[in-house]
């Protein structure tokens, strides 16, 4: 397992956590795989759920190889019978809900102009209505459990600085919107909502889709860090919005991106 996950520190010791989206092809990190092992490193136990019940169930097995607690679940996200049995599980299994992390997203290309209809409907379908339904049913469990709760919404910086990804980017704007919309209606529950954005992170839906070593090069100079990003660094973000330590936290997006959405063309030392 990769090294440059965060300190185990029981921040999150007694919380039960519910990850969408926390499979991942193979033994690949992505951002619902990080953020479910840190989540089960903090003390939380982790219902990770994802379409594929093999790829959730090896999410488990990195957490209980770790010493953590973890259940597999199989669910699409899109669909409400799914979402609402994912959350009764969850209750059954572990008593309480607190921490709920939506990861799941798909990908689009093209203009208002070239985009497919059917397209657009399931961008918005799979990056939006998921995380509309999975709330809909952890919000009142949260409620029950009686100590509040956290939702951690994965949406991208392409939600602020579009890039010619029409469909994707105005589903990613949704769920900020979404995001800040249930910090406000949910905060006298105790229940605060925030948002990450994600810059081009280098995860399994990434390099399984084929990257060359240029590509990927250029993808890391794009950060002013000079850095690449990993599904470590989303799940960290994840896991601090999750805990006590962002109590005061709410309604915000939390860009991880390297500093790309702030930087701008290259200075002329000279100038």
């Amino acid at each position: 397992m990769a090294t440059d996950m965060a300190p185990d520190d029981q921040q999150l010791n007694g919380k039960v956590a519910i990850v969408a989206g926390a499979g991942a092809a193979e033994n690949g990190i992505g951002n619902g795989r990080a953020a479910a092992i840190l989540l089960a490193r903090a003390g939380a136990r982790v219902f990770a759920v994802d379409r594929d019940l093999e790829r959730a169930a090896e999410t488990v097995r990195m957490i209980e190889e770790n010493g953590g607690e973890a259940l597999a679940h199989a669910g699409d996200m899109t669909d409400e019978a799914d979402c609402e049995a994912m959350v009764a599980l969850a209750m059954e299994k572990f008593g309480r809900v607190d921490v709920l992390d939506n990861n799941v997203g798909i990908g689009s290309s093209g203009t208002v102009v070239d985009e497919v209809v059917e397209v657009w409907q399931r961008v918005m379908r799979v990056n939006v209505q998921s995380m509309f339904l999975t709330a809909k049913y952890a919000v009142p469990a949260m409620i029950a459990s009686g100590d509040g709760g956290a939702i951690v919404n994965v949406s991208s910086i392409s939600a602020l600085r579009p890039r010619g990804l029409t469909a994707y980017s105005a589903s990613k704007g949704a769920v900020i919107s979404l995001t800040r919309a249930m910090a406000i209606d949910h905060a006298a529950d105790g229940i605060r909502a925030n948002c990450i954005a994600p810059g081009p992170v280098y995860t399994p839906m990434v390099y399984g889709r084929g990257m060359s070593d240029e590509a990927r090069a250029q993808r890391r100079q794009a950060s002013p860090l000079g850095i690449e990003g990993t599904g470590w660094d989303i799940g960290n973000a994840v896991v601090f919005l999750s805990s006590a330590r962002a109590r005061y936290i709410t309604g915000q997006t939390l860009v991880v991106d390297g500093g790309i959405t702030v930087s701008g063309p290259a200075r002329d030392p000279n100038a």
